[in-house]
């Protein structure tokens, strides 16, 4: 055989070998490029931050001046004392009034040549109107209450995975003076891809833990809003439903409408003021309330169940004193000259850290090992350092105990388990 014909068919069998590798190099290029394109992007909006003063939107003027700079002049100051009166304040001159305004927000105007009609919104300082109102400013808030927004238009659910109005209505809204915590993610990197509309239909208290957990929230909330759209840019109706807690509880809907896109805007900003009074109505008549069965560490516990629990601790107390009475009797009246025994108590273990690696083959593996680790006897806490559904997690568990007693304890619950140093590894 020729060296020529050797050659060629070397050539020819390399050729699919380096037709395979181009081919797998391409599909790594685009798979990380689609990783990138996930979190990065336009799609965080940052939420503005919440001031105390005293709010009042929606107020609605229609005045005339003798040039448009004077209408719209007129229309401000009829708008605060539409404002004043709505918050029921004493009557005072408009000198002063305007000294308690901080500022005015716009939220539709139209200025003709004598003309201004418009829909302002109107923020007094609380510290310098607060003694006129009556305003003590010590307000009873909720917990802090995670808060998704979601749209769905045409069928499609849309968080954070791309910037959308509704999204923007949450974010730049200002609740400073109202009674719910709300804690707004702004949607930025990996927050899009945990913060998903499947998320809400998620049953699972050990996710929604490591969720709130992040978040430092004690509990969810999710308004929602279907837009149906008549036609491109035309009319807009929108229904939105109140829904809360990691089961998705319904609380309320209304119904809205917007003759035209540039009045979407307007439309939601309405709404989430609506949605504000319906979460502030609920948590009044104390159905907006933590959900028992997610972590309660940011959760004040209210005088009267913790009276509560104080009572049953010392009933439990009580009883075990009893309890412990009757076995003193039982020992005395066993010993020999009647004499009693006394047991020297032994010492309490002290509690310690100890890392935790297990297979979590899938979310079920990960929601089994949480809860049968949080019920081993000894263990007091199990946080989560990093998940990895699919592989092994690794997790913290505080123990009272030293670490082959938490081995032990755990092979008994039918684990398998590797010791390591200050660290065990389990699986099933």
């Amino acid at each position: 055989m020729s060296m020529l014909s050797i050659t060629s068919r070397l050539q020819a069998h390399r050729f699919p070998a380096l037709l395979g590798l181009a081919a797998a190099l391409l599909l790594c290029l685009v798979a990380g490029a689609s990783l990138l394109a996930q979190v990065s992007g336009e799609r965080g909006i940052a939420p503005v931050a919440s001031s105390t003063d005293i709010d009042v939107r929606g107020i609605e003027v229609n005045v005339t001046g003798d040039s448009p700079e004077e209408a719209r002049a007129n229309g401000w100051r009829e708008a605060q004392r539409l404002a004043w009166q709505q918050l029921e304040g004493p009557a005072i001159p408009d000198s002063r009034l305007e000294s308690l305004v901080a500022a005015i927000v716009v939220e539709e105007e139209q200025i003709g040549p004598r003309r201004y009609i418009a829909r302002l919104g109107v923020i007094f300082d609380r510290q310098r109107a607060g003694g006129l109102l009556g305003a003590s400013g010590n307000r009873a808030r909720s917990a802090p209450m995670l808060t998704l927004p979601v749209m769905v238009s045409d069928g499609t659910q849309l968080m954070f995975e791309t910037r959308n109005p509704w999204q923007r209505a949450w974010a730049q809204y200002q609740f400073g003076s109202s009674a719910i915590d709300y804690v707004r993610p702004s949607g930025a990197g990996g927050e899009s891809l945990l913060l998903t509309y499947g998320q809400t239909g998620r049953r699972s208290r050990a996710w929604w833990n490591n969720i709130l957990d992040q978040f430092s929230a004690a509990d969810v909330l999710v308004p929602v809003v279907n837009l149906s759209w008549q036609y491109p840019g035309g009319p807009v109706e929108g229904q939105f439903t109140a829904r809360y807690g990691p089961d998705n509880r319904y609380l309320e809907s209304f119904a809205m409408r917007a003759d035209s896109a540039d009045e979407l805007p307007a439309m939601l900003n309405r709404a989430v003021a609506r949605f504000d009074q319906i979460f502030s109505a609920a948590l009044a008549d104390g159905t907006l309330r933590p959900d028992p069965t997610l972590t309660l560490d940011n959760i004040e516990i209210s005088p009267e169940i913790r009276a509560l629990l104080d009572e049953a601790r010392r009933a439990e107390a009580a009883d075990a004193a009893a309890a412990a009475g009757e076995d003193d009797n039982v020992a005395s009246a066993g010993l020999p000259d009647g004499g009693t025994a006394t047991a020297t108590p032994e010492p309490a273990a002290a509690a310690a850290t100890y890392v935790v690696q297990v297979a979590t083959p899938d979310g079920n593996a990960f929601d089994t090992a949480l809860t049968l680790l949080r019920g081993t006897p000894g263990v007091s806490s199990v946080a989560v350092g990093s998940t990895a559904i699919g592989g092994a997690s690794v997790l913290r568990v505080t123990y009272s105990g030293e670490l082959p007693a938490l081995a032990a304890a755990l092979r008994s619950r039918g684990w398998a388990v590797n010791e390591g140093e200050n660290a065990l590894g389990i699986s099933r």
